[in-house]
């Protein structure tokens, strides 16, 4: 049976060393910040106005590591992107631009050129602009054919745009929306299990390779959720990224409350593919990957109808309960 940290990454967020250095961070803040230390993004006033910025960033991961193996790099930006816009999303501003970070050992120009494509393909996706970025040349940071890549995307809003997952209600419903796979999360577990069960990226899988679906992109919620919230009001938005359930749900409810999951939807083949390869415990399936749900939506029982309709694929997996913690069933 493999865990996480069987992989080398710790096995909870709440081990991250960042949490033991909030006092250092929360000293810098300022009467603008909205919000503190925890949220799936930033929340900012720009000074004197009612608008306001959210900002996320984040990279590719270990899923890089694949994107090496296969020499396929046109997906890998349009993680990039999604990574960051899923996040910038759940504060209810609109994302509007982005930003990347590629450092490499030595620049490759048809790889960039295959990175930046994929960059691009993500934006127009998620509406945002790609309006510069950082690319650094490291010898002896990196391999010569090996990079980095990461991004920030920013959105705009007003405090009127900003969901309220303060009045989430013991009752509310939780919607889910499928993933494409396994997005970009999870995946140092991911080349563990592959590498134990001595298993080739070229594998068949899906009618197509093994490599070849782990590889899928992200899925970009921005422009579906958007138009969504135009005629249903969505309290909450959770990005099911790492931590799986377990870990991210909890950073959305308010004290005293917690959510019952169901699952309702059909598990991908990758991730049953995963499980049995690995032994891996549904418990720890569900705090390492979406397991097929990459965004989750909480409304009152009585909207539920509405946001279903409104976003085709979408099911409702959950209900918010009196109480604390995920219970999966």
């Amino acid at each position: 049976m493999i865990d996480y940290r069987d992989s080398g990454v710790r096995s909870s967020k709440n081990d991250q060393p960042i949490l033991r250095m909030k006092d250092l961070i929360s000293r810098t803040f300022n009467t603008n910040v909205v919000g503190g230390i925890g949220g799936f993004s930033a929340v900012y006033r720009v000074p004197g106005t009612d608008r306001l910025l959210s900002a996320g960033i984040d990279g590719v991961g270990t899923k890089l590591r694949l994107a090496f193996a296969l020499k396929r790099y046109d997906t890998v930006g349009i993680d990039c992107v999604a990574m960051n816009v899923n996040d910038v999303l759940t504060s209810g501003l609109t994302p509007h631009f982005f930003l990347d970070y590629f450092a490499c050992g030595r620049l490759d120009e048809p790889v960039f050129h295959s990175v930046i494509t994929g960059l691009s393909a993500g934006c127009l996706d998620a509406g945002c602009a790609l309006i510069g970025g950082e690319t650094a040349e490291m010898p002896g940071c990196y391999p010569e054919d090996e990079f980095d890549l990461a991004g920030c995307a920013v959105g705009i809003g007003t405090e009127q745009d900003l969901l309220k997952p303060e009045s989430i209600e013991a009752g509310d419903c939780i919607i889910g929306l499928p993933s494409t796979g396994v997005h970009s999360n999870g995946f140092s577990l991911v080349r563990k299990i592959i590498e134990t069960a001595g298993h080739s990226l070229d594998m068949p899988m899906n009618g197509s390779t093994l490599g070849e679906v782990l590889l899928t992109p992200t899925r970009i919620y921005v422009k579906e959720i958007l138009n969504a919230r135009k005629e249903c009001r969505i309290k909450a938005l959770v990005h099911v990224t790492g931590g799986g359930f377990p870990e991210n749900i909890p950073r959305a409810l308010p004290a005293g409350l917690g959510s019952e999951i169901r699952h309702t939807w059909d598990t991908p083949e990758i991730f049953r593919f995963l499980q049995k390869q690995g032994s891996i415990s549904n418990s720890e399936m569900y705090r390492v990957f979406n397991m097929g749900i990459g965004m989750l939506a909480f409304v009152a029982s009585g909207e539920k109808k509405r946001l279903l309709s409104l976003l085709p694929g979408s099911v409702e997996v959950g209900t918010v309960i009196p109480g604390s913690g995920v219970e999966i069933c």
